[in-house]
């Protein structure tokens, strides 16, 4: 089934016509529970690639054996009622190599924004280490990225199982497969990252419309209190430039990152320099607290389970955004939690 994201509450761009020249398109992947195949895009699917290839692995030196078995969390979410305890559960080295999660494969020929890969490469690999033990905190991600022609894998010479770990540090790392449903978008850069001018007028705009609801709003008599034994004012819904015009939620590829947890930092080339460009989006929810971006077909359904389908969740409920070199793709990329 195809996934449709609703109109626009508003037209932005009648607003502010500024905008026009920052539009872009991103693409929504809409990942729903599937049974995907290697030669399929996918989120936790199998990929595709040659059986005498060496899986990517972490040795970066952290604990291996504290967390969840990988075979309990995804028992606990056929059967809401089985164990699903963390303890020390492997005794291994520190450096020991863990194989990486498989998060997701990505066609070029399926998703219209998914920038090029080097050397003509057109499937997009995504893995990450299962623990949170890396960077300066010693507690981020640690992710790795790899492309390939999918012409240059033979069917003969496709490997029919992959690695997986025995025990991750966290049961968000485990991704429920999923096929997608991609659809392009329009989407406008973060508010921050717009000239400070436009910035400052949105953020003006976005201010009259709250305190107009807000002298709307209509608090109801105390016969009518909630279960919670609130009032349950009536306040109108307000569209905001961030959550709701700006850049959808849910996993995605290219257009514009949010920067809603950092504020915007240079995501600039550790080789050459050049600023980079988003390159995938790994969210752990498919819409967030405001429902405008909630799907067409999915109208009607609770956030829980249907905007998480993934089962994947990036630190707490964030989401993980990974950048290419707009200059050369075949160079290191980044990325940022958000």
């Amino acid at each position: 089934m195809t996934r449709t994201t609703p109109p626009r509450p508003l037209d932005v761009e009648a607003l502010f016509p500024e905008l026009a020249r920052h539009r872009g398109t991103t693409t929504r992947l809409h990942p729903r529970p599937g049974t995907p195949a290697v030669t399929d895009s996918s989120v936790g699917g199998p990929l595709l690639r040659p059986a005498d290839e060496a899986w990517p692995v972490c040795t970066e030196p952290h604990d291996r054996g504290t967390g969840y078995r990988t075979a309990d969390v995804r028992a606990a979410r056929r059967d809401r009622g089985a164990r699903q305890d963390r303890g020390r559960l492997l005794d291994l080295p520190d450096d020991h190599p863990v194989p990486m999660i498989a998060l997701a494969q990505l066609y070029r020929r399926d998703v219209p924004d998914l920038r090029p890969g080097p050397d003509g490469a057109d499937l997009l690999q995504l893995f990450a280490c299962p623990f949170d033990a890396h960077g300066d905190t010693g507690h981020g991600m640690s992710v790795h990225v790899r492309w390939r022609r999918s012409d240059a894998v033979a069917e003969a010479e496709a490997a029919d199982t992959q690695p997986e770990p025995e025990v991750v540090g966290w049961p968000g790392y485990v991704p429920e497969p999923c096929v997608l449903h991609p659809e392009q978008v329009v989407t406008y850069p973060f508010a921050g990252c717009l000239p400070e001018e436009l910035e400052e007028r949105i953020g003006a705009w976005e201010e009259e419309l709250e305190e107009e609801a807000e002298s709307r709003t209509v608090v109801k008599p105390w016969a009518d209190l909630g279960p919670d034994g609130d009032y349950g004012d009536d306040i109108p819904e307000v569209p905001g430039y961030q959550y709701d015009l700006s850049i959808p939620p849910g996993w995605r590829a290219g257009g514009y990152a949010s920067w809603h947890l950092t504020d915007p930092y240079p995501m600039d080339c550790r080789t050459c320099g050049t600023p980079m460009e988003l390159l995938l989006t790994v969210d752990s929810r498919e819409w967030d607290g405001t429902v405008s971006w909630r799907p067409v077909e999915d109208d009607g359904l609770p956030a829980h389970p249907h905007a998480s389908p993934t089962e994947v969740v990036v630190g707490r409920w964030g989401q993980l955004n990974v950048f290419s070199c707009a200059a050369d793709p075949a160079h290191p990329h980044r990325w940022s939690i958000q």
